[in-house]
């Protein structure tokens, strides 16, 4: 049997983050490790399930759907997922994965070359859905691409955001992508799949369980540089994201909302506990995954125009009324400005267009960023 055929194998007999698994096919390889399976008297508890399989049938089925089954060392397998090898175990799951189906119009390597999961709860507030929407949004517009995992709330509202902007993104699945889950969402998924990436380690006909949503956990982490947490309660699956994340050295970002709301007590702890780094925006997140020698993220300007004069320039203009002309005497008496300084700072707010002059006086140009109490 060929590497490739007993990744297949693998795929299909073992569950993903199989701890015993991963580990001999590092140290064996794939062929050697399904060898063993096959064994009569293999003690393994794998071995019945491999003994039963059909492979034939599997690759029939993934020609059939058009999938594509990917392993390492394919120009389209995402080197990055080579890290959860040495990744300390999580809820004893552990390991990359033997192979991957992919389905979509880019390679799954190229995808996630700038990447970003956007992740969170099932049942989100309103405030997540539209955070989650305009993150992914932005991110799409910056040309990142957004890694989530197809689910309800969070999930479908990030990649809904990243579809919005026409940009790429890629949904990580826990079943096999002949039927998608939730079946409520595959509408948008089959937009993912035309504009960006469904993967899965999974095969075909395989529905999905609590502990293939864990191991599928593991593949957003890993797949994408930096992972955001949108909402998330203090038991949720998307805390689970987290930490693989953390595991895998990425960076962990966390959106806080209002303090009262349960379904951001996670985000607020991961805040607290500097186990992750508060994100406010798209700024905060491409400040954190920019390639070192690319231009810095430019934020919004936070100056107005007010901040750069001196006493006497804001004194002269705050003494100008809110609408009319004030003749220049007055200015200078209700400003505390000698007349002649008085002039000489009104000549210049008017060449940096904050006040006009009129033929009954002065007047403000434009109305004040700044309040007068």
């Amino acid at each position: 049997m060929l590497e490739r055929e007993a990744r297949m194998a693998l795929c299909c007999a073992v569950e993903p983050g199989s701890r015993e698994v991963t580990r001999q096919v590092e140290r064996d390889g794939a062929e050697a490790t399904w060898r063993t399976l096959l064994e009569p008297g293999s003690r393994s508890r794998w071995a019945r399930r491999a003994q039963a399989l059909d492979l034939a049938a599997v690759q029939a089925a993934t020609s059939r759907l058009r999938l594509r089954f990917i392993v390492p060392g394919d120009d389209d397998w995402p080197a990055a997922l080579g890290d959860l090898s040495g990744c300390e175990p999580v809820q004893d799951l552990a390991g990359a994965p033997h192979g991957l189906w992919v389905k979509g119009s880019v390679e799954l390597a190229a995808a996630v070359d700038r990447s970003v999961a956007v992740v969170g709860a099932r049942a989100c507030t309103a405030y997540g859905e539209t955070v989650a929407t305009d993150l992914a949004a932005g991110l799409g517009a910056h040309g990142v691409t957004v890694v989530s995992g197809g689910a309800y709330g969070i999930d479908a509202a990030a990649h809904a955001g990243a579809l919005a902007a026409d940009a790429v993104t890629v949904a990580v699945m826990a079943g096999g992508l002949d039927q998608l889950y939730p079946a409520g969402n595959s509408g948008l998924l089959q937009r993912v799949a035309t504009h960006g990436v469904l993967a899965s380690e999974l095969p075909p006909f395989e529905r999905p369980t609590r502990v293939r949503f864990l191991g599928r956990n593991r593949l957003i982490a890993a797949l994408a540089p930096a992972t955001v947490l949108v909402e998330a309660a203090l038991r949720s699956g998307a805390r689970n994201t987290v930490s693989w994340a953390t595991a895998c050295n990425r960076v962990v970002l966390a959106v806080p909302g209002p303090v009262h709301s349960a379904t951001s007590a996670t985000p607020h702890r991961l805040i607290r506990d500097a186990e992750a780094v508060l994100c406010s925006g798209v700024e905060d997140v491409l400040e954190l995954v920019q390639p070192l020698g690319r231009p810095a993220v430019e934020r919004p300007s936070q100056r107005r125009p007010l901040d750069d004069l001196d006493c006497d320039e804001l004194a002269v203009f705050e003494a100008l009324p809110a609408r009319g002309a004030m003749p220049t005497g007055e200015v200078s008496l209700r400003a505390g400005v000698p007349l002649g300084t008085c002039l000489g700072v009104l000549d210049r707010l008017s060449h940096r267009g904050l006040v006009a002059q009129r033929v009954d006086g002065w007047q403000m140009a434009r109305p004040p960023s700044h309040s007068r109490g």
